[in-house]
């Protein structure tokens, strides 16, 4: 590091194999600064030393060994070692050591405990725990090793080492998991440098699975100012994101992936859909309905639809009272005054489709929104058209010489009967289209966050009896159009057509306005386009 120019610029991590030994940063204290390391937890054992410091060869007469770890711990010979384990290579081999041993040798000299100590001797107390309860199971509780356990049985033993439980040197319980291993516990050590004093000092610690801290750290040279050194594989994912972890990585390394809008958190690995409708809540931990846009009474879209709807009742209701008035004056008798009823009603009515279309969609207003319109257009046009072709007939038969015959189905009655014969197909069709495609309200669903209440109204239900309408517009023009090249109705037959511009406009209208109206109204704050406003009045 001081070769490379990079002392105090990288932080050195260390397992428990640095722990806090003092040789492992001999002579690089400068660059160590800021180093951290873990340290197996494992209390000082007193009562180890005071044992251990009363030992001797003369009165230790039960380890085998210790006169030749005392022989060779203070490098003399002792004054009855005859053997080659006590000193020497063999019976009649020369003496390792000149010195011979006084007994007034201490171990407390130059002792220092070994930092793992509590580990051996839970470790030995392990195997006593092992061995007392396969005996007590294998040999019946009878004392002395019997038969069955002359041989020991590393398996079985191994199940018993297993089931061990009791509590150790440290004050902590001993036990093992499925994979054999005993709960860890850590020390994590910081390498400090204090009033120029270098050293480890405890910043932490992990027990088991729970990890605390102590602070101050000591960061490295350019990190002083920092408070935490950020070093991690994956950060915490935000919220609404689970962790993806890669085919082949760790678990503590995973990639967070955002859920959809209609997902709520199953776990912090898995999204879930809510269903249809639903959306998660605030936390995203279960779904809750949506709520439903419909078409709303007190939008300003359908006040003036509604407000022109009205306005026209008043218009067709003025027009009924003067042709009922002057039901038999001449000029009334000469309109035909029986079509021209069916006219008017059929008038009220397309006025009176605005308020289906308006209302919230039901099985009774969906019904009207399919029927009311064409309906309402087949009794105008069915009775224009019986209209100007009896007009139309008049003509063709007065432009004739010499008359044979009176043209038939010219009475009031037939008109009438004419006019209810076409509304009649307008019927049928609209029957076959219902019994085909029952009316019927749905959810509508045009993103993840929003659920509309519509009509189930299909292209075809909508263009089939719309269709037999621009037919009756078609034949409605076709007597004008063919009268028109005759001068003296040359007047009549334009103003005829200039009428029909209007009421077209109006079918064409009408027929955007049924299927659009799913967006025109609704119980939320967006603001429909300048192009959906033509869909408030009624066609």
């Amino acid at each position: 590091m001081r070769k490379l120019g990079v002392s105090g610029k990288l932080l050195l991590i260390g397992s428990d194999g640095w722990a806090d030994r003092t040789d492992v940063v001999a002579g690089i204290e400068e660059e160590a600064v800021g180093g951290i390391s873990i340290r197996i937890q494992s209390p000082y054992i007193d009562w180890f030393d005071e044992h251990y410091f009363t030992l001797n060869p003369w009165t230790n007469k039960g380890n085998p060994w210790f006169k030749e770890f005392w022989s060779v711990k203070f490098e003399c010979q002792l004054p009855d070692s005859g053997d080659a384990v006590l000193g020497f290579a063999g019976a009649n081999a020369e003496y390792r050591y000149n010195r011979t041993c006084t007994g007034r040798e201490g171990l407390s000299d130059r002792y220092k405990q070994d930092a793992k100590m509590g580990f051996v001797i839970d470790s030995i107390y392990t195997l006593a725990h092992g061995l007392h309860n396969m005996h007590q199971d294998v040999c019946d509780g009878v004392p002395g090793l019997c038969a069955e356990m002359a041989t020991i049985n590393g398996s079985l033993l191994l199940e018993y080492l297993m089931q061990v439980n009791f509590t150790g040197v440290s004050g902590h319980m001993i036990n093992f998991d499925e994979n054999g291993d005993p709960p860890g516990r850590y020390d994590i050590m910081n390498f400090q440098e204090r009033k120029g004093i270098y050293g480890y000092h405890k910043v932490g610690q992990w027990d088991n699975g729970n990890l605390q801290l102590q602070f101050p750290f000591q960061w490295t040279r350019e990190n002083e100012g920092f408070d935490v050194v950020e070093s991690v594989c994956s950060k915490p994912c935000r919220r609404g994101e689970v962790k993806a972890i890669q085919t082949g990585g760790v678990k503590c390394c995973w990639v967070c992936t955002a859920c959809k809008l209609n997902e709520f958190l199953l776990d912090e690995f898995t999204c879930e859909a809510c269903p249809p409708g639903w959306l998660p809540n605030e936390n995203l931990t279960a779904c809750l309905p949506i709520t439903l846009e419909y078409v709303s009474w007190d939008s300003t879209q359908a006040v003036v639809g509604i407000c022109f709807s009205c306005l026209g009742f008043l218009a067709t209701a003025f027009t009924m009272t003067v042709f009922i008035l002057h039901n038999h004056t001449t000029v009334v008798k000469a309109s035909t005054r029986e079509l021209s009823y069916i006219i008017l009603v059929g008038i009220a009515l397309s006025y009176a489709t605005t308020f289906p279309l308006v209302a919230k969609p039901t099985l009774i207003t969906c019904y009207m929104t399919r029927i009311l319109p064409g309906f309402s257009f087949a009794m105008i046009y069915g009775a224009l058209v019986t209209k100007t072709n009896r007009i139309a007939r008049i003509l063709a038969a007065g432009k004739k010489k010499i008359m044979t015959r009176k043209p038939r189905f010219m009475s009031a009655l037939a008109q009438v009967v004419i006019t209810w014969i076409i509304i009649g197909i307008e019927v049928a069709v609209l029957s076959a289209v219902l019994i085909k495609e029952p009316a019927d309200s749905l959810l509508h669903f045009p993103e993840l966050n929003r659920a509309r209440l519509i009509c189930n109204t299909s292209a075809l239900g909508l263009i089939a009896p719309m269709g037999f309408d621009f037919f009756l517009i078609a034949m409605y023009m076709q007597p004008p159009s063919k009268s028109i090249t005759h001068p003296s109705n040359r007047v009549v037959s334009s103003q005829t057509v200039k009428k029909l511009y209007p009421p077209v406009l109006c079918v064409l209208t009408g027929a955007r306005c049924m299927p659009s109206r799913r967006a025109t109204f609704r119980r939320t704050s967006t603001r429909p386009s300048s192009s959906d406003s033509a869909c408030t009045r009624p066609a």
